[in-house]
């Protein structure tokens, strides 16, 4: 039994839930998101929630019920709320900035490295090391800040590199010294 498929999803006042076949459009404030769904669950609107159910008791419909309600939660919270990641830029020398829909880093290479931004996601430089990305969807704002993190993977003996706001980093200890043996 899926425990979080059978939640209901309660539709927020100013948001619009469309079903058309296997195709589910939600409006809101922030924009409008749509997704095809598998036609091994059906999604139905009543009383002003969403409710999933799954069309028969296998293991792979189990496994899809849950899986489609969240993505469904995920919409609906997209278009009233919104998503966000931070990141944060760490070394001596290393800055972002935003220039005409993309974001330029110099960090330690000998070129600025240019991240061009997908249409819906957008991304705000707060001083010269803190970047935020937000947008509707949830996926796409977590792969864009993977693929900023992944720019400049952090080293772990200097702590130099791009890592989420939230993220505690540990360093790692340097050589002590070698010791010689004669």
């Amino acid at each position: 039994m899926s425990r979080i498929g059978l939640l209901p999803i309660t539709i927020p006042q100013g948001v619009e839930v469309k079903i058309e076949g296997n195709e589910i459009r939600v409006r809101g404030e922030k924009g409008e998101i749509s997704r095809r769904l598998t036609p091994d669950v059906a999604v139905s609107v009543e009383e002003g929630k969403l409710l999933v159910t799954r069309t028969s008791d296998d293991r792979v419909r189990r496994s899809l019920h849950g899986l489609v309600r969240s993505l469904i939660a995920n919409m609906v919270e997209g278009v009233s709320r919104g998503f966000q990641r931070e990141l944060q830029v760490n070394g001596v020398g290393y800055r972002v900035q935003k220039a005409e829909g993309k974001l330029l880093f110099q960090i330690g290479y000998s070129h600025t490295v240019e991240f061009p931004l997908p249409p819906g996601v957008d991304a705000t430089v707060e001083g010269t090391n803190r970047i935020r990305i937000a947008g509707i969807d949830k996926e796409m704002v977590g792969e864009v800040a993977a693929k900023i993190r992944g720019i400049r993977a952090t080293d772990r003996y200097k702590g130099k590199g791009v890592i989420y706001a939230e993220e505690k980093l540990h360093l790692k200890p340097g050589k002590v010294g070698r010791v010689s043996k004669g």
